[in-house]
């Protein structure tokens, strides 16, 4: 059966080099594994949000037989519908939905662990170039993927299980399959990744900075801010004494204009007084805002 695109997942280290692991923790990893996947690959042919994995519509995620080596296993994906995807004349060969998914799996699986995938560079240009193929597809935003981010929080965590758990595993890799060609990952799981996700702090004497809103999703109040000092996209959730009309006016007056480009506009930079919240070993991972404003801000502390 030809596949849009296969993501393998295998284990290394402890009893996993003897082809064996726990069953309880790989059944509660590969539910994970396959959430991840189902999600993914639904807002890429759909532009939705799911919150159940069942509710996949246009795809199929089989299971290939798991081969000898370090324990691992195959989900393949099955592109089930054309219509609004292909246009007349293009063929799924054709067809760059298999880099897509892979791509926006790749960029999930990378901010959740805490690496940066640029988002300009890398999706938004496989969009332009599916355009130019006469392929149908709507873009997926940066809001819906960190909203994709959210909901696949707890899958990613479990799919650490083997390694965080019982230590049959001590390292996890995903490699994926796009038109015969083998493309890793961005990011390997490992304990520090687990530790990045469940251990962190959360910083007590605030801080100021300044950046440019590149998401933001009016029902949880939380976004991505791109800040210079950073020079990359942060991202944020307003506090709940942060959350007033005016607020969210400068929130979303920033975010309008940075999507229409318009750098030079006043409207484009928003000033915040903030908690940093950072992992165990002390990267950076969110912001919690506590004061915005339009004008720059001026340290109390």
């Amino acid at each position: 059966m030809e596949h849009d695109v296969r993501f393998t997942l295998s284990y290394k280290g402890g009893i996993s080099e003897q082809h064996e692991i726990d069953l309880y923790d790989i059944a509660q990893a590969l539910i994970g594994f396959q959430r991840s996947i189902a999600l993914t690959t639904h807002l890429v042919l759909n532009n939705e949000i799911i919150t159940q994995a069942p509710s996949l519509k246009g795809a199929e995620i089989r299971a290939l037989p798991a081969k000898s080596g370090s324990w691992e296993i195959t989900a393949g994906v099955i592109i089930t519908i054309s219509a609004g995807i292909y246009k007349l004349g293009t063929t799924k060969n054709d067809s760059p939905i298999g880099h897509i998914i892979y791509s926006v799996y790749d960029w999930l699986i990378s901010e959740t662990l805490g690496v940066h995938v640029d988002y300009s560079k890398s999706l938004k240009q496989l969009y332009e170039e599916a355009k130019e193929q006469s392929y149908e597809l709507k873009t997926v935003k940066e809001h819906q993927l960190d909203s994709l981010m959210e909901k696949c929080n707890t899958a990613i965590r479990e799919i650490h299980r083997p390694i965080y758990k019982t230590g049959s595993a001590q390292q996890a890799s995903i490699i994926s399959n796009v038109n015969g060609r083998l493309i890793p990952l961005t990011t390997s799981l490992s304990k520090n990744t687990y530790e990045y996700m469940n251990e962190g702090f959360t910083e007590e004497m605030p801080e100021l900075i300044k950046g440019r809103v590149s998401s933001y999703n009016s029902n949880t109040f939380k976004g991505r801010i791109y800040v210079i000092e950073e020079g990359r996209p942060v991202a944020f959730e307003l506090s709940e004494n942060t959350r007033p009309n005016r607020t969210i006016r400068i929130i979303v007056r920033s975010l309008s204009e940075n999507a229409l480009k318009n750098y030079d506009d006043e409207g484009s930079l928003v000033y915040c007084r903030v908690l940093k919240n950072k992992s165990k070993a002390g990267h950076l991972k969110s912001y919690t805002i506590i004061e915005v404003s339009e004008k720059p801000l001026r340290d109390n502390f």
